[in-house]
């Protein structure tokens, strides 16, 4: 049993320069952990709801005091004193303390802080590495995610210049981490070199590191993408393939999607998308369609399966609910999870669960506003995710996790997914 001497957090800012929560839980054995919670832009219609203050003096009504307050007296009074057994206990009883079913009362944002200082308090009293601790939890072998590393950004994470709203670079041909940003650091810097010449712009990035020029159209930001592959000296398709960041919902109105200057009803899209991947080498497609078009997805899992992954995002929320519904329903068959839109480790775990007894991949991801805290590396590995999606390479927020990835492969020794 592990007894709580206290919680407390403080308001930091995450990578956008936005407030975010910081939690600290102290153990009466001495022993403490911290954690920062993620946030995200581009957010799903069911996910844990963020308190956020929205007094329009400070930080355009974003700051995160509230939930601050929250953890320092109500969950700090309820929780200072008492012993739990496990991650799931803490969970639990956290889940009690917040009536709301989306976590809207205390803050989803306070709720997934503190669940994450627990788990890493708990790691440090066993004196074991987080992703171990992880692993014993979530009862897996652990191992090294492959990454998704970001080149290009549109969307909600840039400036809107195109509608999608992240393209991606896998390296299946990789052995290792290492050797996995080896060549993502290659094709990066050829498409840096192909964006400064097309477009004569410098480097500029958007929220995941990506960069963000103003392509003319989707099959632009694509073609560009596979010529920064070939540039780098790499061949798309086997060395190096891409992933997409469709987040569809956010140029979905009026019952139409709007991109690259068309107005495409449901078929339209599954269309556009069919014709995307038959002309590059596209390994996912992620929130392809808008979220609350479940049967839109349905066929769109039709065209996907067995050519590229259907990813759910905004459709999923990490919500378990969903993911049972989407199984049932094969409306696609992969999972990106991000522990902040469901609220605690536990119920993150269960959607794994579900996940992997489908039969889905699961791709374990980042926000948009992230901070320097790398408890992700260590959850993706110690949960043996397929992949794991942080941003591009050129920020410390998302450093941070792959880094810790590199470290975890050299002095732990873990081996990357196949």
């Amino acid at each position: 049993m592990t007894r709580i001497s206290k919680v407390s957090a403080v308001e930091i800012l995450d990578s956008r320069g936005r407030p975010t929560v910081y939690a600290v839980c102290q153990l009466d054995s001495g022993h403490s952990g911290s954690a920062s919670a993620p946030a995200g832009a581009s957010t799903g219609i069911a996910e844990a709801l963020e308190l956020r203050d929205k007094d329009g003096t400070r930080y355009a009504g974003l700051g995160c005091l509230k939930a601050v307050a929250n953890i320092n007296s109500e969950i700090n009074q309820a929780l200072a004193g008492k012993r739990f057994a496990d991650q799931t206990a803490l969970d639990r009883f956290l889940l009690t303390l917040d009536d709301a079913p989306d976590k809207s009362r205390l803050g989803a944002n306070a709720i997934i802080a503190v669940s994450l200082a627990f788990c890493r308090a708990q790691a440090n009293e066993r004196a074991l590495p987080l992703y171990e601790h992880l692993a014993q939890f979530a009862q897996q072998r652990p191992r090294l995610p492959r990454p998704m590393i970001n080149l290009f950004s549109g969307g909600a994470h840039a400036g809107g210049q195109t509608a999608i709203q992240d393209l991606q670079i896998v390296v299946p041909c990789a052995r290792s981490i290492r050797q996995c940003l080896e060549i993502a650091s290659d094709v990066f810097r050829a498409a840096a070199g192909i964006v400064a010449e097309q477009y004569g712009m410098r480097l500029l990035t958007a929220d995941e590191g990506g960069l963000a020029p103003d392509f003319a159209s989707s099959d632009a930001m694509l073609s560009c993408a596979v010529e920064a592959i070939e540039r780098a000296g790499y061949r798309p398709g086997e060395d190096v393939v891409l992933t997409l960041d469709v987040a569809a919902s956010q140029f979905y109105s009026d019952g139409f999607y709007h991109i690259d200057g068309a107005r495409l009803d449901r078929d339209g899209m599954i269309d556009l998308i069919d014709k995307w991947r038959a002309a590059y080498p596209i390994l996912s497609i992620e929130d392809g369609l808008q979220e609350g078009d479940w049967d839109g997805w349905r066929q769109l899992n039709q065209h996907l399966t067995g050519v590229a992954m259907n990813l759910g995002d905004d459709l999923l929320c990490t919500s378990p609910a969903r993911i049972q519904r989407a199984i049932a329903e094969n409306a696609c068959d992969s999972l990106l999870l991000k522990v902040n839109q469901v609220g605690t480790l536990t119920e993150a775990l269960e959607s794994l669960r579900l996940a992997r007894d489908g039969g889905w991949k699961v791709v374990v991801s980042a926000r948009s506003g992230e901070t320097e805290d790398n408890w992700l590396a260590d959850l993706a590995t110690g949960w043996a995710g397929d992949y794991i999606k942080v941003g591009s390479i050129t920020q410390s927020d998302r450093l941070a996790k792959y880094n810790r990835l590199l470290i975890l492969e050299a002095l732990h020794g873990l081996k990357l997914a196949h």
